[in-house]
């Protein structure tokens, strides 16, 4: 290990989802312990106010490239030159640990010991929105993440249901970690609250099943807000039904948002983690969710939860926390202190205690096996 240099981790990052939110709160919360992160971006250029995000984590450095993701269409090309890319920052950098928030480089041959971060993935994703196996033309898809499971030396997931699905979708045995997102409580806090309901995801996304809202939206009382994109990726603008759609909002006018809200709704078929629930529980809201295992795990009795697909019970349950403002003020409270143990520093401390395993090639134990005064990194 090069001690004298510091520690450094070579970290991907797409830049068109929430791992680049992930990615950046990890490296400012390494940074913080002299961990220094080296993002290789992919996915799209950096916006103006991602470069402003990361230009303030201290020891962060970023290798931009536009290399499309694996599970956009026709990527291949992409995906095997962003490895070689890859390989040669590592040549160039040498990385203690290799950390990738994508499953395909996982195969790759770096010298420094590699985690795969099974954030989401597109075969878990269609078996919760159709409710069936992906078709056939996600066959070389399956394989490649496949592969690279299998040539990670570790394999990390928000919770345990997402590493259950590994299981499910790509027959993957091995043992893994589960490593809790998290978000700081300084950047959402709750404010007075409003006679709101608020929700955010992209309208058009089918996991995130916001058009359930749209659908209960006019029998309810009080008006519903809907936070993110309205473009869709084949062109044109989703047209909202029922609610009040405020397009992508910056991360200061949605913190802004969910303050106020007294309710937040994510009736989601699929949701391995939700950061914007977390966001949300910080905030001070009563969180109405849809009945998913991944989000039982993250919030046990804290939320109510409604069948992802059942508009009616998703209206009563609406109705009812706005009629019991007792029943609210329980569910929010104990939402947010369910948040308050989701830090940047516990997952940091987590993700050290892992990278110093991996380079010392130890056992790792599930789930914030040491903390950071335990740990070398």
């Amino acid at each position: 290990m090069a001690a004298r240099r510091g520690r450094l981790v070579l970290m991907t990052a797409d830049t068109v989802g929430g791992v680049w939110h992930y990615a950046v709160e990890l490296a400012a919360a390494l940074g913080a312990h002299g961990v220094r992160v080296a993002l290789a971006t992919m996915g799209a250029p950096l916006t103006p106010l991602q470069r402003e995000q990361i230009a303030g984590v201290p020891g962060a450095t970023v290798h931009e490239s536009t290399y499309i993701l694996e599970w956009m269409p026709e990527p291949w090309r992409d995906v095997s030159s962003a490895g070689a890319w890859l390989l040669g920052l590592e040549r160039k950098l040498r990385p203690d640990v290799v950390h990738l928030n994508q499953f395909a480089f996982g195969d790759l041959p770096f010298e420094a010991p590699k985690l795969v971060v099974a954030h989401s993935c597109v075969l878990s994703w269609w078996r919760a929105v159709h409710g069936a196996a992906a078709p056939r033309e996600w066959s070389r898809y399956r394989s490649a993440v496949r592969r690279g499971l299998d040539g990670a030396a570790l394999v990390v997931a928000p919770t345990r249901a997402m590493l259950h699905t590994l299981r499910e979708n790509y027959a993957y045995e091995r043992d893994g970690v589960v490593i809790p997102n998290g978000r700081s409580a300084q950047d959402y806090r709750p404010a007075r609250k409003e006679p709101l309901i608020l929700a955010a995801g992209r309208l058009w996304d089918c996991a995130k099943n916001l058009s359930a809202l749209e659908a209960v939206a006019p029998e309810l009382p009080w008006p519903v807000r809907v936070a993110g994109a309205t473009s869709q990726p084949g062109g044109g603008v989703r047209v909202s039904r029922g609610v009040h759609a405020l397009g992508e909002l910056s991360s200061a006018a949605l913190a802004d948002e969910l303050a106020r809200a007294a309710i937040y709704a994510l009736p989601a078929r699929y949701e391995p983690f939700g950061l914007s629930v977390l966001e949300a529980a910080l905030s001070g809201c009563a969180l109405v969710l849809g009945d998913t295992g991944s989000l039982r795990e993250v919030w046990g009795a804290a939320a109510m939860y409604v069948p992802p697909d059942d508009h009616e019970a998703l209206r009563e349950g609406l109705a009812r926390l706005i009629a019991d403002a007792s029943l609210r003020s329980r569910l929010a409270r104990a939402a947010r202190a369910r948040a308050l143990g989701y830090t940047p520093e516990r997952k940091a401390a987590a993700y050290r205690a892992t990278y110093r395993a991996l380079a010392e090639a130890s056992r790792v134990v599930p789930v914030f096996a040491a903390e950071a005064g335990a740990c070398a990194w």
